[in-house]
């Protein structure tokens, strides 16, 4: 319960305004994530399209071209073409989940901090949720939550396991969601 009780709860809120601003203006939100990580991409991507209206993809859930880029371009330029294909813009958005947040310097989910890197120079808005203050997404985020890693032997379960619960806060935030869903609306 610790954790939960220091997760920065007003980062959520300004999470959920700031999107809810970039599908109002018709942009459009790039989730991005490696591991569990991509699993969650997935799911929210059908979360913030079913639930909220917005426009949402993940790289991840075109494993051809996840593979053909990765095969032809290598592994840390994938998300950062992939999202210069699908002309990345300033009225869009990008979404991180990730356990650390990318690291050039160690070489950790450099895919991560290249894709940020076209972001930030497009003029995209960027947001995050990580387990690491210290990693490139909590540094070059509009907006971050980190999951607070209380528990060194837990940071990774901690981490994964929180951001599906923020995500779901946030496509269930007033700001944000525009469709009832399936079970509360047979209440």
């Amino acid at each position: 319960m610790a954790i939960i009780a220091a997760i920065d709860r007003p980062k959520i809120e300004e999470m959920a305004r700031g999107l809810a601003t970039v599908r109002d203006r018709g942009g459009r939100l790039f989730i991005l994530g490696v591991g569990g990580s991509a699993g969650h991409a997935s799911h929210a991507v059908n979360d913030f399209r079913k639930i909220c209206g917005f426009e949402a993809y993940a790289p991840t859930d075109n494993v051809s071209e996840l593979t053909a880029r990765t095969n032809d371009e290598g592994w840390e330029s994938v998300f950062a073409e992939w999202l210069k294909g699908s002309r990345l813009n300033a009225m869009d958005a990008v979404l991180v989940f990730s356990v650390g947040g990318g690291n050039r310097e160690k070489n950790i989910s450099v895919n991560l901090v290249r894709a940020l890197e076209l972001a930030r120079k497009s003029g995209t808005g960027i947001y995050g949720v990580v387990g690491s203050a210290d990693g490139f997404t909590a540094q070059a985020a509009d907006v971050c939550v980190v999951i607070p890693p209380l528990n060194p032997q837990l940071i990774t379960p901690h981490c994964e396991g929180l951001v599906a619960v923020i995500w779901h806060l946030l496509v269930s935030h007033p700001a944000l969601k525009t469709a009832q869903t399936k079970w509360e609306s047979m209440r």
